[in-house]
């Protein structure tokens, strides 16, 4: 099986090889630019996530796949589904906001702006009990620079590819193997 395609690459010589490689690699990098434009586009570092516990049924599903903004003029209302990372932890959460507290200026009034200078944030996942106090590792509130974004749509269970490569990381090397083996013998 594998033998035939051996023979194949080495009747196609080293540049060819080398050409297919380059093709891959212009493959990736094109995926990553499309990503970091998205990430410009929509003001936020990820702009797609995946729903990783079950934490916001019914709104959300493990498994689903979010698409997020995060607009810098649009303060976040009560009710608005966010991403949220804290310091210190890696994986982003998934939560609606409970309450929405605007910060109070040096004249004892509450700026009416849009762009506030600090808003601070209470969230909670609709399937839990309580608040999310316990997952801001010491902080008291969420601020907006915690905020990942805002979600704008899903796909329903488009992500469980993504929780099938990190469950089974053989999975994943398996994948990455098989997409550069038909890159290198694709004979285009």
């Amino acid at each position: 099986m594998f033998a035939d395609e051996l023979k194949t690459l080495r009747r196609l010589g080293v540049r060819h090889v080398l050409l297919q490689i380059l093709n891959f690699v212009s493959v990736l990098a094109s995926g990553l630019m499309i990503w970091k434009g998205l990430g410009l586009i929509t003001n936020t570092e990820s702009p797609i996530v995946v729903v990783l516990s079950g934490s916001m049924e019914p709104a959300f599903y493990r498994g689903d796949l979010l698409f997020l903004t995060n607009p810098s003029d649009q303060r976040y209302q009560t009710g608005d589904i966010t991403v949220y990372k804290v310091p210190g932890a890696d994986i982003p959460i998934v939560h609606r906001v409970l309450e929405t507290h605007d910060s109070v200026s040096k004249k004892g009034m509450v700026s009416a702006s849009p762009l506030v200078d600090r808003q601070l944030l209470l969230t909670k996942g609709d399937n839990n009990p309580i608040d999310d106090i316990d997952l801001y590792q010491g902080l008291e509130w969420l601020e907006r620079k915690h905020i990942v974004g805002k979600v704008r749509g899903f796909l329903p269970y488009v992500g469980y590819v993504t929780i099938a490569m990190n469950d089974f990381p053989q999975l994943k090397y398996a994948l990455l193997g098989g997409l550069g083996l038909l890159a290198l013998i694709q004979r285009e």
